[in-house]
């Protein structure tokens, strides 16, 4: 397979995607790849995800009564894990404009690492190259496991590697949309996630809180022990709660009793604004406006 590069990164303000797959465009050429393109089966989670920002002083209490009604990820261990990402994007953040207008069709791409920085981790150490993407109000994420050089050749380098025949064809659409909209790194995000999962009638059901929620723009590499700032504020958590069709009516009226609404956070953006790469929107945490707990 050939790729050619080629920039067609323009138009994000105009509400839609810019390179709408168009057949008859230079000849046909540039047809569907740039679809949101339905998840395999392999590697591939549709879900719908509510998100809620939690102060550091009501996180014992919500922590309990998860701990009543759901279990705790057998793989997290009793500190939960580190969960380290590198966003791609364009030169002039399309994908952050395009979570920011709102728009029904969106997407990322990311390189994920789960445990601790440092030594530990080396090029080998396994990774998670991703395109998370929103359909409507369903959240769907497929991924393909890579030893991290690998994945620094794919997303980096812009090599086109071989790997089992299930995953080639995600990872030449990864290659591809990396070529023709010319990405690469921009924001890294970082926290401790506390994951719990669901049980008997609430399968399907995970909730995570993420913790000490911090990024960088620069000096991307995830093994490395590098300099970072808090996105969100440290005396807040993260909630999320993640379901394959509707959250159980247990979760919401928690939310409701501790005065928790539902947010439009997006870590990458919280990233990407605080590091003064584009202006804070409407959707940024504010600040200024959250109290600090007693």
């Amino acid at each position: 397979m050939r790729f050619e590069a080629g920039e067609t990164d323009g138009g994000e303000g105009s509400g839609e995607p810019e390179d709408r797959p168009n057949d008859r465009t230079e000849g046909g050429q540039r047809a569907a790849a740039d679809r949101l393109r339905s998840p395999s089966s392999l590697h591939a989670f549709n879900r719908y995800e509510l998100k809620y920002l939690v102060p550091s002083d009501q996180i014992g209490d919500i922590r309990a009564e998860l701990d009543e009604r759901m279990e705790r990820d057998a793989y997290a261990g009793p500190r939960g894990y580190g969960v380290w990402s590198v966003y791609y994007d364009t030169s002039r953040l399309r994908f952050y404009f395009e979570k920011i207008e709102g728009l029904k069709f969106r997407r990322k791409l990311r390189i994920r690492r789960y445990g601790e920085t440092g030594e530990a981790a080396d090029e080998n150490s396994p990774v998670s190259v991703e395109i998370k993407q929103r359909v409507n109000r369903v959240t769907q994420k497929r991924r393909v496991i890579l030893p991290y050089e690998r994945a620094l050749a794919l997303c980096d380098r812009r090599e086109r590697i071989d790997v089992a025949a299930a995953d080639q064809p995600f990872v030449d659409e990864v290659l591809d949309l990396i070529i023709r909209l010319d990405l690469r790194p921009i924001a890294m995000t970082g926290y401790r996630r506390e994951p719990y999962v669901g049980q008997d009638t609430d399968l399907g059901l995970r909730v995570t809180l993420d913790h000490r929620v911090r990024g960088r723009d620069r000096d991307f590499d995830l093994r490395a022990e590098t300099e970072n700032r808090y996105i969100i504020r440290p005396d807040f958590a993260v909630m999320e709660v993640k379901v394959n069709e509707r959250a159980p009516y247990w979760v919401t009226d928690m939310a409701a009793r501790y005065g928790l609404q539902i947010q439009r956070i997006s870590k990458y953006c919280q990233s990407v604004e605080a590091h003064g790469l584009a202006p804070r929107s409407v959707f940024h945490v504010p600040e200024d406006q959250q109290t600090l707990p007693a």
